[in-house]
């Protein structure tokens, strides 16, 4: 099984900002990595500009970008249900891929990593700290039982991802 890790943060706190520095970063260090996006919006991929076209660009060898509406692998999905996290990874290459990405999806059951900045207009007390987070990533030092990773340190945060994801391979 893959390993799957959420990037996950209110709207506005820099998800996709910081995939595109922790994409080539993960790659330097011999990871391949594959990226699912959640958008709410109705999408069109790989237009100049657009983070989907951004994130592919900076490195991820697999894209996928989904909302209700459509994800892409271009298939065209209006009608259907909410989306399942479990069927998008199963779309990808495994064998081309060391670890998933996603972006969003924050109350998918699965492992992520918080993101926190302190001037993104939330408090850290509103930070959902479950079982499936492995980390806080903030701008500022924070007294939590978990691992707490300086956001603006990208290196860091590669070296903790990439030591998470031998762990995830020995289970």
């Amino acid at each position: 099984m893959i390993p799957v890790l959420a990037i996950a943060a209110w709207s506005g706190t820099g998800k996709t900002t910081l995939l595109k520095k922790l994409i080539p970063a993960l790659c330097a260090r011999g990871i391949r990595p594959g990226l699912i996006k959640h958008t709410h919006h109705n999408m069109d991929v790989d237009k100049p500009g657009k983070d989907s076209y951004e994130l592919r660009k900076a490195g991820a060898a697999q894209t996928i970008v989904a909302s209700r509406q459509r994800w892409a692998l271009m298939t065209e999905t209006p009608d259907e249900a909410p989306l399942d996290l479990a069927y998008l990874v199963s779309r990808m290459d495994h064998s081309t891929l060391d670890l998933v990405l996603v972006e969003g999806f924050k109350y998918e059951a699965i492992a992520k990593i918080l993101l926190f900045r302190r001037n993104a207009g939330h408090d850290v007390h509103e930070l959902t700290l479950d079982q499936h987070v492995v980390a806080v990533a903030s701008d500022i030092a924070l007294p939590l039982e978990i691992p707490v990773l300086d956001l603006n340190d990208i290196e860091e945060m590669a070296a903790f991802i990439v030591k998470w994801c031998a762990v995830c391979r020995t289970r």
